[in-house]
């Protein structure tokens, strides 16, 4: 079968294009050929990268990029063309974008099945104009098209009242949450230290200014920072760093992403929002102590003290104790491998041929 996937990104560090390479792989390895578009833009650093790369037998097409006005996070990109050039057996698409609903205009036109994966884009914080926006941008297009898709597919349970109230027919839902590739649970597990990791985009959504100052309570524990960078929030959290804080460039090789979780005693994620967090589940699987801010995303897959632990979202004085209680360690490790299991792409993708 050709599969086509589109993606506002497929470059940098961002769970959406995680979800969307992993998954492309695991098709791959099924013997489907897959294609991948998305804009020319970088994530996080907006750097603009190649029209074209390829990924094992996968090829991706970048398209020039342009942002709307009311929103950064909003991309625009022409495939239209292509898209009908390609004529692919299936449209996988991801967010509730523009470009998701182009391609499902071209897709119902050639009679190609599409199905939209969500991501759970629900209980942000905007300011008033792009709240405004957003609620009109749902009224306009997403109520009255959201059910022309063949498939939605739901990546955290927690969004399930919210496709609700769109208005999503029960049956067309499915249930794929985010997965974790095989080198996750064969690779040979690398020396732990009793140190502190935030593996992720360096953003303000990620709220690290609460893991900076949970490092300054406990000066005697190393932490440490990876992953890209927005310049301007990395200055700011950079002038007022305490010294036992190493911040590190992103890790894009699996392997060695997985030797640096495994050299961490404690993983933790403080983020503002998270909707099914991809290295949370990462970090599980290779049997850390894990913590993160009570976020729907974080709440859904942490069940706390049993496979790690959730603290109230910005509460650096909780998130301090947590860890100076838990940096000998604990028995949560050994209960979130167990529980990561779940999340294998190897058995999530079943789901995904059952529908194809």
């Amino acid at each position: 079968m050709k599969i086509l996937e589109i993606c506002p990104f497929s470059a940098g560090i961002c769970g959406v294009w995680n979800r969307v390479k992993q998954e492309s792989l695991e098709f791959s390895k099924l013997g489907h050929k897959v294609a991948i578009f998305s804009s020319n833009l970088e994530k996080s650093t907006n750097k603009i990268v190649k029209t074209e790369a390829k990924i094992d037998n996968i090829n991706i097409y970048r398209f020039p990029i342009k942002k709307y006005p009311f929103s950064k996070n909003v991309m625009h990109f022409n495939f239209e063309k292509q898209l009908e050039i390609l004529s692919p057996d299936l449209v996988i698409t991801h967010l509730l974008h523009p470009h998701s609903f182009k391609a499902l205009k071209i897709c119902k036109n050639l009679n190609i099945p599409i199905f939209l994966v969500t991501h759970a884009p629900f209980n942000v914080k905007r300011n008033y104009l792009l709240n405004l926006t957003t609620k009109f941008y749902s009224f306009i297009k997403i109520k009255p098209n959201i059910n022309k898709f063949d498939k939605i597919i739901s990546i955290a349970n927690w969004e399930l009242p919210y496709l609700k109230n769109l208005g999503v027919n029960k049956e067309k839902i499915v249930y794929i949450p985010n997965g974790i590739p095989e080198e996750f649970f064969t690779q040979k597990k690398s020396k732990e230290f009793p140190k502190v990791l935030f593996l992720g985009r360096i953003s303000p959504i990620k709220n690290l200014e609460t893991f900076i100052s949970a490092a300054k309570n406990l000066l005697k524990i190393e932490f440490s920072i990876v992953g890209s960078a927005e310049k301007k929030y990395l200055e700011k959290i950079q002038t007022n760093l305490p010294k036992n804080i190493k911040i590190k460039k992103p890790i894009y090789d699996i392997k060695e992403k997985i030797k640096l979780i495994d050299e961490h005693k404690i993983f933790v994620l403080p983020s503002f929002r998270e909707a099914m967090p991809q290295v949370l589940i990462e970090a599980m699987a290779r049997g850390k102590i894990v913590i993160s801010s009570n976020t729907d995303g974080g709440k859904e897959i942490i069940q706390d003290k049993e496979n790690g632990f959730l603290f109230d979202i910005g509460n650096s004085e909780q998130l301090t104790k947590l860890i100076k209680e838990n940096i000998k360690g604990n028995k949560t490790g050994k209960n979130a491998i167990n529980n990561s299991k779940k999340y294998f792409w190897k058995n999530l993708i079943k789901k995904y041929e059952t529908l194809f």
